[in-house]
């Protein structure tokens, strides 16, 4: 598994991210998950609430992205893993919490998001490379 670095959490903490998934047609689909949030150094996190496309899609094929960028500096990171659901256990407990504390509705499911490669999404021509 790949490590945050101190730049891409504060990334992750300070501009919203994007989930991508594909159906078991390979059809893509990529959507805001204002949850998204770090668990540790090695995985990412955010609270399922609507059960709709994304939630559809992880079933079929949990592999996933990950993308966040800050555009008044057009820097970024995909985040490459693959999506783990939580429905009955303490991750899912804590993301409750979470959503209580933050004023979102409750999560159907906490989704863990194990991270095995991370790309830069930089201007320029580091765009796409894999972070060493």
């Amino acid at each position: 598994m790949k490590k945050l670095t101190s730049d891409m959490k504060e990334l992750l903490q300070t501009q919203l991210s994007f989930l991508a998934t594909t159906d078991g047609h390979n059809h893509p689909q990529v959507g805001p998950k204002g949850t998204m949030r770090i668990l540790d150094d090695t995985h990412l996190l955010y609270d399922e609430h609507t059960g709709k496309q994304a939630w559809e899609n992880i079933h079929v094929n949990p592999q996933v992205a990950v993308a966040v960028v800050n555009h008044d500096v057009f820097k970024g990171y995909r985040f490459e893993g693959k999506a783990i659901i939580h429905q009955d256990d303490q991750i899912f407990a804590d993301a409750q919490e979470f959503a209580k504390g933050h004023h979102v509705p409750q999560p159907i499911a906490a989704v863990v998001i194990e991270i095995e490669e991370i790309f830069y999404l930089d201007a320029g021509k580091t765009a796409g490379d894999p972070v060493q």
